[in-house]
């Protein structure tokens, strides 16, 4: 499987990406049509819907596989449609549901993006705005989402949005939202720092109406799903980033070899193979932790400690891993030509994208009993 996937990346990614990242965009559909067609976008879904039904050992694999890509942006923008805008669906939605938008979204067919953020409201799930309320047999949804991943090409997203009053972890649903529904509107196209093939989108809901048969599982239940979601999209952005800090080491390595200054390789410096070893280290052991996750998961467990520590490893270790390697390149690391300096703006998201590091660190204190009480 991970062989199929890098004669993919190889042949069909890979040598478009430069134009991809200086457009800003890569054909979303085109791209996923051939992931689906290879059976690469259901590895852990149901059989019954398109998937192979694997258990996410085959999900960790494509993660790591996935940063053979020379940028981040579209492993990022794949790992949506697999591991975050989908687990959900595919554990709790219902029957109907999942025909209509899982089958198509494994299939490759369709692009999925996912809701949750919004302006003022990034980590903190629980004080999303956007509302949904009952009318008739319908949801009437009005509100936006930030920071929106598929965004400006996706065929549906799922939106986490308020469907009572009361308490903020127990009024939340999530609900399949088709991109073309009226109301439905891609306010700007995003500009970010880095993973700039990936298109990213802020979206505006003015009076969306969706039948309420479009809720993912129970209602009142969004938080919760979401929460359970989070322990797969941390993993999935834990395993992606140490596999493109791998990547960051392996092009270093081979450019510090061939680079000579004052009459040697600069790798035959001690302090740049000691500081190599070093980040190496680093990364065997976040990809160790990352691991840990995966088996719990495999085996059932809840996984969100150890998913929690792996994505703030890996935030620490790429940022590390990146800065230290750029270092290694002398100027030709700060030119936008170098894989060095891609991952140096791409590998930063990993610290804020799906929870920040601060947010990581809160839940680990309340696993450890230490977070003060009443906060």
């Amino acid at each position: 499987m991970r062989d199929t996937l890098i004669r993919f990346i190889d042949k069909e990614v890979n040598p478009h990406v430069d134009q991809w990242e200086r457009a800003q965009i890569f054909p979303a559909h085109q791209v996923f049509r051939r992931l689906g067609e290879l059976g690469m976008l259901g590895l852990t879904k149901p059989v019954e819907n398109g998937g192979a039904g694997l258990d996410y050992s085959y999900g960790a694999v494509m993660a790591e596989g996935l940063a053979h890509m020379h940028c981040g942006g579209i492993p990022m923008a794949i790992g949506v449609q697999t591991d975050m805008a989908t687990p959900a669906l595919a554990h709790r939605g219902s029957r109907e549901l999942r025909d209509e938008f899982l089958a198509p979204a494994v299939a490759g067919e369709y692009v999925a993006c996912l809701g949750v953020s919004e302006v003022g409201s990034g980590s903190d799930v629980a004080s999303v705005k956007t509302t949904a309320r009952k009318q008739g047999g319908d949801y009437v949804i009005d509100g936006g989402k930030m920071w929106t991943t598929n965004g400006t090409q996706a065929d549906f997203c799922v939106v986490l949005a308020n469907t009572s009053d009361g308490s903020s972890h127990k009024n939340k649903s999530l609900i399949v939202v088709p991109m073309k529904t009226p109301g439905v509107s891609v306010a700007r196209k995003l500009v970010k720092m880095g993973m700039h093939a990936s298109d990213t989108a802020q979206l505006h809901f003015d009076s969306v109406r969706v039948p309420q048969r479009y809720r993912i599982g129970e209602e009142g239940m969004g938080f919760i799903y979401q929460m359970e979601q989070f322990q797969i999209e941390r993993l999935w952005g834990a395993l992606n980033a140490g596999a493109m800090a791998q990547r960051a080491i392996d092009t270093t390595v081979a450019y510090t070899r061939e680079r000579r200054a004052f009459g040697r390789s600069i790798l035959d410096n001690q302090w740049v193979h000691f500081t190599l070893a070093e980040l190496q280290t680093e990364v065997a052991a976040l990809r160790a932790l990352s691991w840990q996750g995966v088996q719990e998961v495999v085996a059932g467990q809840d996984a969100t400690r150890t998913a929690t520590m792996a994505k703030l490893k890996a935030g620490r270790v790429i940022r590390a891993v990146a800065d230290g390697c750029l270092q290694f390149w002398g100027g030709m690391g700060y030119m936008d030509e170098t894989p060095i300096s891609r991952i140096f703006r791409d590998g930063r998201l990993t610290s804020i994208g799906g929870g920040a590091d601060e947010v990581m660190l809160q839940i680990l204190s309340k696993f450890m009993g230490t977070f003060p009480a009443g906060h």
